[in-house]
């Protein structure tokens, strides 16, 4: 794989993906706006300029080397189900949260454990699913620079999870492997906790830091 690995968003016009699209984009990746609408997402793109532009779901996933599933929940399955012929031997990052309306900040995982391992018995042996960006407030992506957090990423294959880890050193403090897939139930569980944290303090963002690393992320 390339230096910088070209990068597809599906969900890309979202406050999420449009979030981390913008990240990339001022690091120099290329990136490719999914969207159900290929025409939402050629005109979002030519709204972020730089390297983007927009294609169907479909079309940016087979466009791009690392895939990005940016979609609520509630469209997981479906845009899992959409793209997996055109995702085989690639890496997706599944940044999907089991929010289960309209109780989002409670807990609610799913009976297979997490969304992360429903998109790997989905998608199958042939994909390489790492689960990270669960944890990262939008707004703290829109702001202009690194998030103020780190990133939990976790995956069942060693290379792909430091990819990952590279691209979340470029949009937050620092991408911390966190593990096999397995271990994303924590973190997709722990953005339910974070919810309740933004609305009992009245902040816009809980982010999460992992103490005693050593000085990792880029300078």
């Amino acid at each position: 794989m390339n230096a910088k690995p070209s990068i597809a968003i599906l969900g890309g016009t979202g406050d999420l993906g449009s979030g981390l699209a913008k990240c990339w984009l001022a690091a120099g990746y290329d990136v490719v706006i999914g969207s159900r609408s290929a025409e939402k997402a050629q005109a979002f793109a030519k709204e972020l300029g730089g390297k983007a532009r927009g294609d169907s779901n479909v079309g940016a996933a087979r466009a791009a080397d690392v895939v990005v599933v940016a979609v609520p929940f509630a469209s997981h399955e479906a845009t899992l189900r959409e793209v997996k012929d055109a995702v085989q031997g690639k890496i997706v990052v599944d940044a999907a949260v089991p929010l289960v309306p309209p109780k989002v900040s409670v807990v609610q995982l799913p009976a297979e454990g997490s969304a992360a391992q429903i998109a790997q018995n989905l998608l199958g042996e042939g994909v390489r699913v790492v689960s990270a960006f669960h944890n990262v407030g939008a707004k703290k992506l829109h702001a202009g620079d690194r998030a103020d957090c780190d990133v939990l990423v976790f995956g069942n294959d060693k290379e792909a999870r430091e990819i990952v880890i590279a691209l979340a050193n470029e949009v937050a403090t620092c991408g911390v492997d966190g593990g096999v897939l397995a271990n994303s139930a924590a973190a997709e569980a722990l953005t339910s906790v974070l919810i309740a944290i933004n609305r009992r303090y009245k902040i816009p963002g809980a982010g999460i830091r992992i103490t005693g690393l050593p000085a990792v992320a880029p300078q």
